[in-house]
């Protein structure tokens, strides 16, 4: 990363710290973007130039987590599967940081499950991830998947994660242990894919019947 480029992600991550800490002490309706900015000793109109709203704060992984996942895809081996390439995205998500466990998971599910401004973005982020991961599985698999089968492998290993982080994160002392949080994810997906990753390839689902 260049100077430019490494001054930003600080700023960015302090937005993030700051705005954590204070939907955490204030509440989420009543901290407002110049509470955020000013804890971060930025302006507001700088504020803009990171996120487009306080509920972009709350997801700030979303995109890289996509591009994971279509680069797992478009590096995939001759031997992996779909499957296999989207337990190595999460296993590379899981790498290069431990945010699905940290105190800001914990604080985007309860404010997705008493915010509809927030649960209504999280949704469309999940929305639009799902469909471009379902896109690039369809189109680097062709034998093996069509659209419709393609959504439906994403969307299981979507669900997978999310009812996983669901239950780990309502228990504070996970926050402790993010390898163990990490983990439990992939054994959840292990499961949700049980399907596609222990048959040969001649035996995993054919086209349009995942």
């Amino acid at each position: 990363m260049s100077l430019r480029e490494r001054k930003r992600a600080r700023i960015r991550q302090t937005l993030v710290d700051a705005a954590t800490e204070l939907f955490e002490r204030d509440g989420y309706d009543e901290t407002t973007i110049a509470d955020i900015a000013a804890a971060a000793d930025i302006g507001t109109r700088t504020f803009f130039s990171y996120f487009a709203s306080k509920e972009e704060l709350l997801f700030p992984e979303s995109d890289a987590r996509v591009r994971a996942a279509v680069e797992a895809i478009a590096s995939r081996g001759p031997g992996e599967g779909p499957a296999e390439v989207l337990l190595r995205a999460l296993r590379k998500v899981g790498d290069d940081n431990d945010e699905m466990a940290s105190r800001l998971a914990a604080l985007r599910l309860r404010l997705i499950r008493t915010v509809p401004a927030v649960r209504g973005r999280g949704l469309q982020i999940q929305f639009e991830a799902q469909r471009e991961i379902a896109r690039n599985l369809a189109e680097a698999f062709p034998e093996q998947l069509d659209e419709v089968s393609a959504a439906a492998l994403t969307g299981a290993f979507v669900g997978a994660v999310t009812s996983a982080l669901q239950v780990l994160l309502d228990d504070a002392d996970a926050l402790d242990d993010p390898a163990a949080v990490q983990e439990a994810v992939r054994r959840a997906t292990d499961v949700a894919l049980t399907p596609w990753l222990r048959a040969p390839a001649a035996e995993q689902p054919a086209r349009g019947t995942a």
